[in-house]
């Protein structure tokens, strides 16, 4: 058993070394190419991929894998394509910064192993199945190639999960602090309108104080006159407007003497 699997690792541990010589006889334009497949925006939030490093790939050994890969896409090397070259070398760089920060670069890691500990979950998951099942418990992800490829694919995801969340969150963020822009905003109208109400108010008070007195004096010259008018005729106005009435509510006609 420890032969097979020494055997095993061997296989790995060479296909992984063909890969990697395959990979670094790529052209600029293949390299230009792979970093703009298809999904490249999502397939690019894995730094370890676009810099096609193992995770537990030394630093040194990295920052030398980064040299050549943006030499390689470099826009000034690719005058041809420059616009797709900046693309790739963007994501070269940002790969970088991400993995030469020890910060950056353990929050990546804890990405890898939380890939690994669910492929492995996984396949447990099918072990199971395959038990109940009767059937023979071997999977494809017991082959170390099989088992880095699906921890490649799942890890690729969850840095897509990740980066969804945190756009979530920035709208989430920008969709409050609009909604208090907008209060701020109405908040401000409102108080200039009152301001503006106060201001009218205060300007027009003396035309107002100035109606009032006017109204005042005409009602008191009204008074005056209607009390002069009552010194001397007054009593015959009063008897003028006064009605007199019968009991049965008017004064009957006063008949003419008949003539004869």
């Amino acid at each position: 058993m420890a032969s097979g699997s020494a055997q095993g690792f061997d296989n790995f541990y060479k296909e992984l070394k063909q890969t990697e010589a395959k990979d670094s006889t790529l052209t600029p334009k293949q390299q230009i190419d792979r970093l703009l497949k298809p999904g490249y925006t999502y397939r690019n939030l894995n730094p370890f991929e676009v810099l096609q490093v193992d995770p537990d790939l030394k630093i040194d050994e990295v920052k030398k894998k980064f040299r050549r890969l943006s030499i390689l896409v470099h826009p000034d090397k690719n005058q041809d394509d420059q616009a797709r070259a900046q693309i790739a070398f963007d994501a070269v760089k940002r790969a970088w910064n991400t993995l030469e920060d020890q910060g950056t670069r353990n929050a990546a890691m804890e990405i890898v192993e939380e890939a690994r500990g669910r492929t492995k979950m996984n396949m447990e998951e099918k072990r199971r199945r395959l038990k109940k099942e009767g059937r023979p418990l071997y999977i494809e992800e017991d082959d170390p190639v099989k088992f880095k490829l699906a921890v490649n694919i799942l890890t690729m995801k969850l840095f897509a999960d990740q980066e969804r969340k945190r756009q979530m969150n920035e709208d989430k963020i920008s969709e409050d602090a609009k909604r208090k822009r907008e209060k701020e905003i109405e908040e401000e109208e409102k108080k200039n309108r009152l301001q503006e109400f106060e201001k009218n108010w205060e300007e027009s008070r003396q035309g107002r104080v100035d109606s009032w007195l006017a109204f005042a004096k005409n009602n008191k010259k009204k008074d005056e006159d209607e009390a002069g008018m009552g010194v001397g005729g007054g009593k015959e106005k009063k008897k003028k407007k006064e009605k007199k009435f019968s009991p049965i509510g008017f004064r009957p006609p006063k008949t003419k003497p008949e003539s004869r």
